[in-house]
């Protein structure tokens, strides 16, 4: 059953930019926030095993003793 969202007191200008990019994109005010929020959502679904695999591959890592090296410098850095 959909449920009916409300966003109060958004900026002005938030909303001048809003409605410019759903102007680009054809779509309503009301369908472009669903747009972002659907982009939003699909982006927090978990990775499957084969794109996980291939998002290793593109950042270089190839072995356990890598992985952990990155994350000790990413620490470190802090």
């Amino acid at each position: 059953m959909p449920i009916n969202l409300s966003i109060k007191n958004a900026p002005d200008e938030i909303v001048r930019r809003l409605k410019a990019r759903a102007a680009r994109h054809h779509r309503s005010l009301q369908g472009e926030l669903l747009a972002i929020l659907e982009d939003a959502v699909k982006a927090a679904e978990p990775l499957s095993v084969d794109d996980a695999l291939a998002e290793l591959r593109r950042i270089g890592l190839s072995s356990p003793s890598e992985s952990a090296a990155m994350i000790r410098a990413d620490r470190d850095g802090r």
